[in-house]
Protein backbone atom coordinates (compact mmCIF):
# COMPACT_ATOMS: atom_id res chain seq x y z
CA UNK A 1 0.00 0.00 0.00
CA UNK A 2 1.02 3.48 -1.03
CA UNK A 3 2.04 4.93 2.43
CA UNK A 4 1.30 8.42 0.85
CA UNK A 5 -2.24 8.24 0.47
CA UNK A 6 -2.88 6.24 3.97
CA UNK A 7 -4.54 9.34 5.90
CA UNK A 8 -7.01 9.92 7.75
CA UNK A 9 -9.11 11.94 5.64
CA UNK A 10 -8.61 8.86 3.17
CA UNK A 11 -9.79 7.00 5.34
CA UNK A 12 -12.40 8.95 6.57
CA UNK A 13 -13.52 8.85 2.32
CA UNK A 14 -13.60 5.14 2.21
CA UNK A 15 -15.49 4.53 5.11
CA UNK A 16 -17.93 7.24 3.47
CA UNK A 17 -17.79 5.14 0.41
CA UNK A 18 -18.59 1.77 2.21
CA UNK A 19 -21.38 3.20 3.99
CA UNK A 20 -23.18 3.07 0.60
CA UNK A 21 -25.76 0.60 -0.03
CA UNK A 22 -27.35 1.43 -3.48
CA UNK A 23 -26.51 2.57 -7.25
CA UNK A 24 -28.31 5.40 -6.72
CA UNK A 25 -26.81 6.36 -3.87
CA UNK A 26 -22.97 5.54 -5.53
CA UNK A 27 -25.08 8.32 -8.52
CA UNK A 28 -26.11 10.71 -6.01
CA UNK A 29 -22.51 10.93 -3.38
CA UNK A 30 -19.93 11.09 -6.79
CA UNK A 31 -22.11 13.54 -8.46
CA UNK A 32 -21.66 15.54 -5.16
CA UNK A 33 -17.88 14.42 -4.61
CA UNK A 34 -16.55 14.30 -8.09
CA UNK A 35 -16.65 16.74 -11.08
CA UNK A 36 -18.16 15.23 -14.33
CA UNK A 37 -14.81 14.94 -15.87
CA UNK A 38 -13.59 13.57 -12.93
CA UNK A 39 -16.01 10.91 -12.64
CA UNK A 40 -16.05 9.88 -16.09
CA UNK A 41 -11.91 9.53 -15.93
CA UNK A 42 -12.22 6.90 -13.32
CA UNK A 43 -15.00 4.92 -15.38
CA UNK A 44 -12.80 5.02 -18.14
CA UNK A 45 -9.85 3.20 -16.36
CA UNK A 46 -12.31 0.84 -15.05
CA UNK A 47 -13.25 -0.02 -18.25
CA UNK A 48 -9.79 -0.15 -19.90
CA UNK A 49 -8.94 -2.50 -16.96
CA UNK A 50 -11.50 -4.39 -17.95
CA UNK A 51 -10.56 -4.95 -21.27
CA UNK A 52 -6.89 -5.24 -20.51
CA UNK A 53 -8.41 -8.46 -18.51
CA UNK A 54 -10.17 -9.71 -21.44
CA UNK A 55 -6.46 -9.25 -23.68
CA UNK A 56 -8.17 -6.61 -25.97
CA UNK A 57 -5.32 -4.49 -27.49
CA UNK A 58 -4.56 -1.23 -26.80
CA UNK A 59 -5.40 -0.04 -30.45
CA UNK A 60 -8.94 -1.59 -29.48
CA UNK A 61 -9.29 0.09 -26.19
CA UNK A 62 -8.39 3.40 -27.67
CA UNK A 63 -10.68 3.24 -30.19
CA UNK A 64 -13.65 1.96 -27.82
CA UNK A 65 -12.95 4.13 -24.72
CA UNK A 66 -10.81 7.39 -26.20
CA UNK A 67 -8.39 6.66 -23.62
CA UNK A 68 -4.64 7.67 -24.39
CA UNK A 69 -2.22 5.16 -24.73
CA UNK A 70 -0.63 6.68 -21.76
CA UNK A 71 -3.51 6.39 -19.10
CA UNK A 72 -3.92 2.72 -20.88
CA UNK A 73 -0.11 1.86 -19.91
CA UNK A 74 -0.72 3.31 -16.48
CA UNK A 75 -3.66 1.05 -15.76
CA UNK A 76 -1.63 -1.64 -17.44
CA UNK A 77 1.06 -1.28 -14.75
CA UNK A 78 -1.72 -1.47 -12.27
CA UNK A 79 -2.77 -4.63 -13.60
CA UNK A 80 0.44 -6.06 -13.42
CA UNK A 81 2.41 -3.97 -10.35
CA UNK A 82 -0.54 -2.53 -8.81
CA UNK A 83 -1.90 -3.85 -5.53
CA UNK A 84 -4.34 -5.87 -6.65
CA UNK A 85 -7.09 -4.02 -6.21
CA UNK A 86 -8.84 -4.12 -9.79
CA UNK A 87 -8.05 -7.73 -9.70
CA UNK A 88 -10.18 -7.94 -6.45
CA UNK A 89 -13.11 -6.11 -7.69
CA UNK A 90 -13.09 -7.98 -10.72
CA UNK A 91 -13.08 -11.41 -8.80
CA UNK A 92 -16.57 -9.83 -6.40
CA UNK A 93 -18.27 -8.75 -9.32
CA UNK A 94 -18.06 -12.54 -11.29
Amino acid sequence: MNKKIKTESVDALFQAVLSLQTKEECYSFFEDLCTVNELLSLSQRFEVATMLRDKKTYLEIAEKTGASTATISRVNRSLNYGSDGYELVFERME
